[in-house]
């Protein structure tokens, strides 16, 4: 509970008081209209900033007073601090009796607890909280129970439905108007909404009233439109004479004609209440913004409008239209601006139009380019684009000899297709062309090209099967020259058929190989010449022919097998 400045309260509660005592000493509650029963007016009242409290000295059983409390917008009284008990003594004046306070047993608890700081009762606002409790000695009791404050300010427990002499109310408020000041001649008597009146309340709240029965004038405590807080007014426009709180005016109150009247300093115009001050701007008609221009105003928009013809609203610029190549490619108007967008295939990127790429998500193996609607792979110096895959790379050489791809790690390397790994001057591994035509793989006449091969065919032969020739028949010798005026097709570049990738071969496997090929080449030399030395050699033996038995002379001719030798005559 927020800490009252007590010696206020004390000079306002000893001053309410004081005149409360010329009247009756206790007051009783009369009918109200509807046959509802409350109080005249409490017997004594007081209010802070925030907060009313008074006391009503009649006799009522707890309910009935609580439901006083409530139709005057409050509850009874918690005491929830020694400032509220402070209060409550002021509110006393040392007169004997008992009086509610706003305690009471739940219904679903049967008993009291003495062990606990509230004994189990709870607040009228549904809570326990509390710094402070002043308890009379009692045990244990059971039934329905509500707590009195006595002139000691002790708390006793007492049945519910027993009359006490009398209870305590207590109002909040979220503000409150601040007392006239006061002005010699000029008494005033202030009432609150619950039923207080005098004339040294410290604070009043709101829908109280002020009467200065010398000036004939009423005000209220209202809320101010403007969001100000709560302050002094009268429905009639215009100030009041100017010697009581400044005739009601936020400027400055002066006499004109006899006639009190409210003026305001410069930037500012009189309310249409006549007493405070308030912005030219307040109220105005601008759709966007509002400028004070002395005692008037102008109306302004924001960026991408233009004001109408109406002085106070707001119509769109078109910015494409009036701007031109505000974008690169296309311009979008919008409401107080505009949007640049792209063409089909680019895409927006830091405020200009790029190409979109299709890279991003291209299988491609080594390098990627974007073509409209599309994207080309590409590959590395050294290498080629697979005819067969064309997301992949070969490598490729278009010379006779080039520099091996080399794993700097694993020291293997690697040639293109049709090339072999050798040695150059240097010892440095390069790729060497792999001469096809050597192999005859061409059935009449061969080129050779860099890891590849080309056939070509005798006139009157056309190429079939990439290596091979075939006759040109006469009945399609007119379409086959008709189509080549050289007598032959062009030449069909062959795909070298050594596998892409060569390990490099020790030399002595070199060695080897080239051992075994001479060695091989010597033989077949040896079986050619023996062969032909055997058919080749003088007959071993003769037939001859006999005229017969008793011949005298025989004439002898060597037949031979194989070669042909002179006759001989015998």
């Amino acid at each position: 509970m927020r800490r009252l400045p007590l010696p206020l309260l004390l000079a306002g509660l000893a001053l309410a008081l004081g005149q409360g005592r010329e009247r009756e000493r206790e007051r009783e509650l009369e009918p109200e209209p509807g046959g509802e029963p409350g109080p005249a007016a409490p017997s004594g009242a007081q209010c802070l900033e925030h907060d009313c409290f008074a006391v009503f000295w009649a006799a009522r059983p707890f309910a009935e007073a609580s439901a006083v409390c409530e139709r005057g917008g409050g509850h009874l009284m918690t005491v929830r601090s020694t400032v509220a008990e402070d209060a409550i003594a002021l509110l006393l004046q040392s007169r004997g009796g008992r009086l509610w306070l706003g305690l009471r047993l739940p219904s679903p608890l049967p008993c009291t607890e003495p062990a606990q700081r509230l004994r189990g009762f709870q607040w009228v606002t549904g809570d326990r909280r509390t710094d402070y409790s002043n308890w009379a000695p009692s045990g244990r009791r059971c039934g329905e129970r509500c707590v009195t404050v006595s002139r000691d300010l002790r708390w006793e427990e007492r049945r519910c439905e027993a009359p006490a002499d009398g209870f305590l109310c207590e109002y909040n408020y979220a503000a409150s108007c601040g007392r006239l000041p006061p002005a010699e001649g000029l008494p005033v008597t202030y009432t609150t909404p619950f039923g207080a009146r005098g004339g040294d309340f410290l604070a009043l709240p709101p829908r109280s009233a002020a009467i200065v029965p010398a000036l004939g004038l009423e005000l209220r405590c209202e809320e101010d439109g403007e969001g100000g807080g709560p302050r002094w007014s009268r429905a009639e426009p215009g100030a009041w004479p100017c010697r009581l709180a400044a005739g009601g005016c936020e400027g400055a109150c002066g006499e004109e004609g006899g006639r009190p009247r409210c003026s305001c300093p410069d930037g500012k115009v009189l309310s249409p209440d006549g007493r405070g001050c308030g912005s030219p701007c307040a109220g105005a008609p601008c759709q966007h913004h509002c400028v004070v221009a002395g005692a008037s105003f102008l109306c302004m928009c924001e960026a991408g409008y233009r004001l109408a013809a109406d002085g106070s609203s707001c119509e769109d610029i078109d910015d494409c239209a009036a701007v031109p190549r505000l974008c690169e490619q296309v311009c979008v108007n919008t409401e107080g601006g505009f949007e640049c967008h792209c063409q089909r295939g680019y895409e927006m990127v830091e405020g200009h139009c790029q190409p979109l790429s299709r890279c991003y998500e291209a299988p491609c193996e080594q390098q990627c380019e974007d073509v409209p609607d599309g994207y080309r792979c590409s590959c590395f110096p050294g290498y080629a684009i697979d005819s067969q895959k064309p997301t992949h790379c070969l490598l490729h050489c278009n010379r006779s000899q080039c520099p091996a791809q080399c794993d700097p790690h694993t020291l293997a390397c690697e040639c293109p297709e049709g090339f072999v790994l050798d040695d150059d001057a240097n010892s440095s591994e390069v790729c060497v062309d792999i001469d096809e035509c050597d192999m005859n793989f061409c059935e009449h006449n061969c080129t050779n090209r860099p890891g590849s091969y080309e056939c070509h065919c005798h006139a009157g032969y056309r190429l079939h099967s990439q290596n091979h020739c075939v006759k040109i028949q006469e009945d399609d010798k007119e379409g086959a020259y008709s189509g080549d005026a050289a007598g032959s097709e062009p030449p069909v570049p062959i795909p070298s058929r050594t596998p892409p990738k060569v390990e490099r071969l020790h030399p002595g496997v070199l060695v080897g190989i080239s051992v075994g090929i001479l060695s091989a080449a010597l033989a077949l030399l040896a079986l050619g010449y023996h062969l032909a030395k055997k058919r080749c050699r003088p007959p071993a033996t003769m037939d001859y022919k006999c005229s017969g038995p008793h011949e005298k002379e025989m004439g002898l001719q060597p037949v031979t097998l194989g070669c042909a030798v002179p006759s001989q005559k015998l």
